[in-house]
């Protein structure tokens, strides 16, 4: 389900900067989130460029799960991550615990998956669309610094608008975009109905520690080694706490996402934990599926509600996100 870029596992993947883009694949923890202009850790930080260890397996009839922890201290904080499936639920479950270190660290979830031009994306309720003052890439369809409270009518660069509830249509761009939430006390969710697969990928946030999700959508903008142009239909789902794409300095300071109202930046201290909640769920589309129009979540279950009416009940464990 998700996605792989094409040069992993070939000779191309040494044309990459850092061990993450070499192994751009699935999901991945960044943390920081991108490039760090405030301490010398790799893109996306040790998180997603080196190695976590096995703490513990278990398997029962009814679960699986797995904790690891990761080797290198991320702002002198230790990181451990735990992973749960339930036998019943077509749910991944994540959490991760950040404990002790020091400063304010920005964070990421990262699961890529690949899209057609035109799938629906859907998202629990925005305050606003924002994209940072310079663009990611000099292909791009969106403007920049750019800002909206309606996703269907972001401001492109030609002047007109872009509907960010579809991804594009045109390939040749790169684009990243940051939604911040509206309501930061409740979970939150971003839902893609995929044509070519014909399945929901719905992502699931603790909205209380993320309050962002960054949308990637890399269609074919980079045209240097070792994306040639080919990584195209790719979009990345990024709940975190972050300053968007305007940087690690940027998020402790005044920036356009907090101004939304929102924080950017976790506090690292000594003797104190921050837990980070995340679920991916995967679900097949009935016949005629139109596209998520809203997510709601009763007694272990998750309510999927379609544009044209028709609803989804699907076994949920909100309790994982009890913190």
């Amino acid at each position: 389900m998700f996605h792989t870029a094409h040069w992993v596992g070939t000779p191309l993947a040494a044309e990459a900067s850092s061990v993450v883009d070499a192994h751009l694949a699935g999901d991945f923890l960044a943390a920081p989130f991108g490039t760090s202009d405030l301490i010398n850790d790799p893109p996306h930080g040790w998180s997603a460029n080196s190695s976590w260890h096995l703490i513990s397996r278990t398997e029962t009839e009814d679960h699986a799960r797995m904790k690891l922890a990761l080797e290198r201290p991320v702002m002198g904080a230790k990181i451990t991550k735990q992973i749960t499936l339930y036998a019943d639920q077509p749910v991944l479950y994540q959490r991760h615990e950040i404990t002790g270190g020091a400063g304010g660290l920005t964070f990421a979830h990262h699961p890529m998956i690949r899209v057609s031009p035109g799938d629906h994306i859907a998202t629990s309720p925005k305050r606003a669309a924002l994209t940072s003052v310079a663009p990611l890439e000099a292909a791009h369809i969106l403007a920049y610094p750019g800002r909206s409270a309606d996703l269907t009518q972001f401001p492109a660069r030609d002047g007109s608008e872009v509907d960010l509830s579809h991804y594009p249509h045109a390939t040749g761009d790169e684009d990243f975009v940051t939604l911040v939430e509206e309501n930061v006390d409740g979970l939150g969710w971003t839902a893609v109905s995929r044509a070519r697969e014909r399945d929901i990928v719905i992502f699931v946030k603790d909205s209380r520690v993320m309050p962002v999700t960054m949308l990637w959508m890399s269609n074919g903008g980079r045209d240097y080694a070792p994306w040639d142009g080919r990584h195209d239909g790719v979009l990345g789902v990024e709940d975190g706490c972050a300053a968007g794409a305007e940087g690690h300095r940027a998020a402790l300071g005044d920036n356009a996402v907090a101004r939304e109202g929102v924080t950017t930046a976790l506090t690292l201290e000594g003797g104190r934990t921050h837990v980070l909640c995340h679920a991916t769920v995967v679900l097949d589309q009935p016949e005629g599926w139109a596209g998520v129009a809203d997510i709601r979540f009763e007694d272990h279950e998750m309510i999927v509600e379609s544009r044209s009416g028709a609803s989804l009940r699907v076994p949920f464990e909100a309790t994982n996100f009890v913190i």
